[in-house]
Parts: structure tokens; sequence; C-alpha cells
């Protein structure tokens, strides 16, 4: 093995051990050595298979790579950063690639070395799945279908989603979960990912938000490589895709993302799209796109009951280590968080973290005074989809005028008034109001709020329609 090479082994296992595998692997693992010139010792060169690698590593890793290769080897002068197909890249260090450790449970190194769909910044905390044959997709290893609690509210969902991972020709596709936020959604997908890997081992797996697949596709453009980026989705026997509300409004990326489905789903292979409300109510998203995902399979995540509340606390207790959490505590938890599975379960934890920090014993007291402002936050918490539906009843509209782009006096008041309402009433950011009332912009929720506050003061009906309308919300 030669120097450089030697060197290079040093400096990867200090890169995975420093950026963390995940990052690693989606952004410096498919760099490779390129052999030496003999003339050139001086001289280090490293290839990559795209020009959107090569420009993502050049402008974040040049300086590191620079100063690893002259620790290792003094005599480096220059580190320089090229671009070569995968099939004309000179692979000098097969073996050492692929019996690399894998730090995060359930992943296995390959020795087919390709470029996976790069995340959207180093520091990014939604996952991209990508999984070549022979290698499992980054998905979260807890959310399985094993451990997801179904009763009437989720049935259809997580049945269509067994369904969908089984192997063979797909019953149907796509498949498209909606529900508001902390229902479950993400949960289904990574289990179907995970069911449908195990059925079919050499399967291409990639799951994705629908904004990274925005951020990816445009930093594809500006490095004008679209090329790898549409063979890279478009090879996938399952295409997993998240928050689908955010790509509203995004034109070049709906026409793409068009594209991308009618190849997945003309190719009689798996697609899943989720998001945070039904197709006919994507205000902002093509009609074409809508019809696409309606033509396949439509099924909802209701807010979780009492009982399922319950048997998710049971479930989820049952697996905290060490912890005697008694079923009073789990009935009170049950009872007084109600707004999604994502708070219980947060509730829940939050008890167990506390008694392990202080060491006293969980009873309805400790749990009680741990949670009192979670109770509190739950017992007045309104959500902005309450909020539409009485301002559109009390307003004699429909649901969907508030979100879509009509602009005529008698929705755009109504619109206001509900966005101001959701300021006041909830604790969702500007940009997260906006979000719901049909990806309309920060600004234009600061205007409706400011709007409505001036309008109470000189406005009695104004006045009185919010007056009304709060103590109905807040009964």
């Amino acid at each position: 093995m030669s120097e450089q090479a030697q060197a290079w082994a040093q400096i990867r296992a200090s890169l995975r051990e420093s950026a963390g595998v995940r990052l690693f692997d989606q952004w410096l693992k498919p760099i490779e050595l390129v052999e030496a010139d003999p003339d050139e010792d001086d001289i280090v060169r490293l290839a990559l298979p795209s020009a959107f690698l090569a420009n993502w590593v050049r402008s974040h890793y040049a300086d590191r790579l620079q100063f690893e290769f002259r620790r290792v080897l003094p005599h480096v002068r220059d580190v320089k950063l090229e671009t070569r197909p995968p099939s004309r890249m000179p692979v000098t260090m097969p073996v050492m690639m692929a019996a690399e450790p894998v730090a995060d449970a359930g992943l296995e190194a390959s020795p087919v070395i390709r470029e996976s769909v790069p995340a959207m910044a180093p520091a990014a905390a939604a996952p991209v799945a990508v999984a070549e044959p022979g290698e499992r997709p980054l998905l979260d290893p807890r959310l399985t279908f094993d451990r997801f609690v179904v009763d009437q509210s989720n049935r259809v969902s997580f049945n269509a989603a067994r369904l969908l991972a089984e192997p063979g020709i797909p019953r149907f596709s796509p498949l498209f979960i909606h529900s508001t936020t902390g229902q479950g959604k993400t949960h289904l997908m990574h289990a179907i990912g995970h069911a449908f890997r195990a059925a079919v081992p050499h399967a291409v797996v990639i799951c994705m938000s629908a904004e990274r697949f925005m951020f990816d596709f445009v930093a594809a453009m500006r490095a004008r490589d679209t090329f790898s980026f549409k063979t890279r989705l478009r090879s996938a026997d399952l295409l997993l895709i998240d928050d689908l509300q955010f790509i509203a409004g995004k034109d070049a990326t709906q026409e793409e993302f068009f594209h991308t489905i009618n190849e997945i789903v003309g190719a009689g292979k798996r697609l899943v799209i989720a998001a945070d409300r039904p197709p006919q109510a994507l205000d902002g998203v093509e009609p074409r796109i809508i019809s696409r995902l309606g033509a396949g399979l439509v099924a909802d995540i209701k807010a979780p009951d009492l009982a399922l509340r319950r048997a998710i606390l049971e479930r989820k207790a049952a697996e905290l280590p060490g912890t005697v959490m008694p079923p009073e505590v789990l009935d009170m938890i049950a009872a007084r968080v109600h707004t999604s599975v994502r708070e219980v379960e947060g509730a829940l934890n939050r008890v167990a973290a506390y008694a392990q920090l202080t060491g006293e014993a969980i009873d309805l007291d400790f749990a009680r005074q741990t949670l009192g402002d979670v109770f509190r936050g739950a017992e007045r918490r309104v959500t902005i989809e309450e909020i539409q539906k009485l301002v559109s009843q009390h307003f004699e509209l429909k649901p969907l005028d508030l979100v879509s782009a009509r602009r005529s006096r008698a929705v755009a008041r109504p619109r206001q008034i509900a966005m101001y309402l959701s300021k006041r009433l909830t604790t969702r950011s500007l940009p997260e109001i906006g979000r719901k009332f049909g990806g309309r912009d920060h600004s234009t929720v600061i205007h409706a709020v400011r709007k409505i506050e001036e309008l109470r003061d000189t406005d009695r009906d104004i006045d009185g329609a919010v007056r009304v309308l709060m103590r109905e919300l807040e009964a």
C-alpha cells in the first residue's frame, strides 16, 4: 500500500469519528484516493462521482483535508478534489472500505461505493435514507410495524402500509398518508422501509422530506448536475417523501417532483407520500400532482382517543429500562395530554427522566409536579385546524377557502382573523402559522395580526366576532 493510501486510511477513520456516521456516509464516504503520480508525490488527488458532491466537499472540507494530510505527510503541498464517474475512478482500497466499522446500530458497510443523497447541511436532523443493493437504508431502527400501536384511528393507514411493504407487484401506488403533526405518519413511513428491505434485501430504498427534495434539486441545478439527482431518485424501488406540503408554490421543484413520481409509479415501483392534509387541501400544489397522488390510496390518521393514548403509554413504559410507572400515572397522562401521540410519549419520557435525575419514586404527586406546565398547556391548547374550522363555520365559508389563494374581502378578512387567533391561542411560530394557511409567508401573518388588532379598536363587528370565536375556542 502506498504512503498516500496509508495516510488516507487513517484520515478516513478520523473523519468518520469527528463528522459522525450519517454525515460521513452522505458526504465523505464517496471520496476516492486517486493513485499518485510518482513525479508529484507532494500532491494528493481525491475524486468524487459528481460535481455536486465535489463542490460541497470543496466548500466544507477542503481546508480540513489539507490539514489532515499535512499532519500525516508533512511534505504534501496540495490536496486537489476532482470529479470522475464512478466507473473510471480507480479504487485503491476496496477491502478496507468494505471492512470499515459502522457505529450506528443496524447499519452495514458496503463494498459498493456509490453517491448517497446528500443532506441539507451537516447539522440537519431530518434523516435522508438511501439504500443501494446490499446496504440497509438509514431509517430509524425504532420505527417498525411491531412498535406501532393500532386502533380504529389509524388502522386503515397501518394496514395499507403493511400491504405496500409486501414483496411482489404492489396492489396500489402511491400511498398517501395524512394527519396533523405527531400522529405517526413518519413512523409508518420508516416501518414500510424496514419491512420492504427485509422482504427484498437488494431493493433500493430512499426516504427524504419534501423540503430535502427541494434543497437537493436546487443544489443540483446550481451545480449543473441534475442528471445524477434524477437518476438516483428514479432508480428507487421504494421512494418515501415526507411533509409534501413544503413544496407548495415551488414551481421548479414541483415540475421535477411530478416527473419523478410519474417515473416511479409508471415503472410499477412503490411511492409513499405523507403530508399534514389530504391531497385536495394542498393549496399551492399543482393539480396534476394532486391528481396523480389521488389516483392511489389516500389514508388518514386521526387524533388518538383515550384508549389508544393509554395503550401507547403502556407499551412505551414497558420499554423504559429500570423505571416503574404506576398504572394510575399512565391513566392520568392519557387523560390529560391528548394533542398528539408525540406529546403523549414526551410526557411519559419526561416523568421517567426526572425520576432518574432526582432519585425519587414515581407516583401521582410526582407526575403532577413534573408535568404541571404540560398539563396546563394541554388544557388550554387550541390547534390551528380547530381555529380554521370554527372561523369558516362562523363566516359560512369552506375550510379550504382559508388556505386558498382567494383574495376577496369575504375570504381575506376571515383568513386574517383565523391567523390572528392562531397567533393568540397557539404556540406555533409565525412561519408555522403561515404554512398552515396555504404556505403563506410569515410577513403575511404579521400583517394579519396587526390588521385585526387595529380593526378591533375601530370595528365593533370584527371585535364582536373575535370575542365570540375566542370564547368558543377557549371553552
